[in-house]
């Protein structure tokens, strides 16, 4: 069975999160986001969560070859799902490319790029109040975003790519996305 995905791109605080959560809910898809993935991880003290909990402390990214293994497991669970939406996957070429390589158990229906500026992402992310949102890993991540996920919007040209605006409120990001969105999966 192939798995219908669609991808989620933007920088961190940009309401990728809370957009899957709401999407997937409406359209009865699963959320697979590989940032609570990794908390659930860091959480549980596993092996992994214990390697990715300096990396993301410090803002930089989770290696490659961690995050594909745990995507991989997690897909192969979702066998019977009608598709799934990866918030925080891929985040750079290599993990794209690597996604690339389960062409025969997956097909990439949309990619969604949701853009708002950095002064409103900074702000969002310090009220959240994660205990690894500080001004100044907020920035790290920021970079680290613009360099390593960027290029993938270049990457997916080729995509059903979708803009939003996700600078604006909950409700009205979500009307937008829907109107973008709905007519790939009908």
């Amino acid at each position: 069975m192939t798995q219908r995905l669609i991808i989620f791109l933007g920088p961190p605080g940009a309401g990728k999160g809370t957009q899957a959560e709401r999407y997937t809910e409406y359209k009865l898809l699963a959320h697979i986001s590989t940032g609570v993935l990794l908390r659930d991880h860091v959480e549980s003290r596993t092996e992994l969560g214990l390697s990715a909990k300096e990396i993301l402390d410090s803002g930089d990214l989770v290696p490659d070859n961690l995050v594909i293994s745990m995507l991989q497991e997690r897909l192969d669970a979702l066998e019977e799902s009608d598709g799934a939406i990866l918030d925080g996957f891929p985040r750079t070429i290599p993990q794209a490319q690597s996604l690339d390589s389960l062409k025969n158990k997956i097909e990439i229906v949309a990619v969604v790029v949701f853009e708002v500026n950095k002064e409103v992402l900074i702000q969002r992310m310090l009220e959240r109040g994660r205990s690894d949102d500080n001004e100044e890993t907020i920035k790290q991540r920021f970079e680290v975003y613009k360099k390593e996920t960027d290029p993938l919007i270049k990457f997916y040209k080729d995509n059903n790519l979708i803009y939003i605006n996700g600078a604006g409120k909950e409700e009205e990001v979500f009307n937008e996305l829907r109107k973008k969105l709905d007519p790939f999966l009908e």
